[in-house]
């Protein structure tokens, strides 16, 4: 696993230094499509242990984060009735890009450009430590999982499901 040279700062790592969070930069080689597989994978780090970013909406567009293991998908039906929403479903990438001011594949919860709500699997949290997009494409942060339901504060739901394939 190896340690990052530094890389430029970006709107996730200046909210990070903002709020005095540590955190260890890794950088690998950025595959399209490749998602968490390509990641944990480049890191030498299980892929439950690598935390990707989902920018959803509900029924009437408002958007919402979902921060989910990378091993596991999730059951937006699930999610739906946990938050009191009707219907949960994937943004578009130019919707998701609009929101949150990430470039799909670099999209980090912390430092985006509106407030939105997020809601983290309950199981991350059991996990001592996380990697979780900076905010670029190739690019992730090394933190404390509890920084989720603390300083960004997440909601905790119980939405995943086993990957198929992935």
């Amino acid at each position: 696993m190896g340690k990052a040279s530094h890389v430029s700062e970006t709107p996730a790592t200046a909210w990070l230094r903002l709020r005095g969070i540590a955190f260890v930069e890794h950088q690998y080689g950025y595959v399209e499509h490749g998602g968490t597989a390509v990641s944990s994978q480049s890191l030498g780090v299980a892929e439950h242990r690598v935390v990707k970013t989902l920018v959803m909406q509900d029924e009437h567009g408002r958007p919402l984060i979902v921060l989910m293991h990378g091993d596991r998908k999730v059951s937006t039906r699930n999610l739906a009735r946990q938050i009191g929403r009707k219907r949960v479903e994937p943004c578009t990438p130019e919707v998701a890009q609009r929101h949150t001011g990430y470039q799909v594949g670099g999209t980090s919860p912390f430092g985006v450009r509106k407030p939105m709500p997020v809601f983290v699997e309950r199981t991350v949290l059991d996990l001592e430590r996380i990697f979780i997009n900076g905010g670029r494409r190739g690019y992730l942060v090394e933190i404390a999982a509890s920084v989720l339901a603390g300083e960004l504060g997440a909601v905790p739901v119980d939405c995943a499901q086993q990957s198929i394939g992935e």
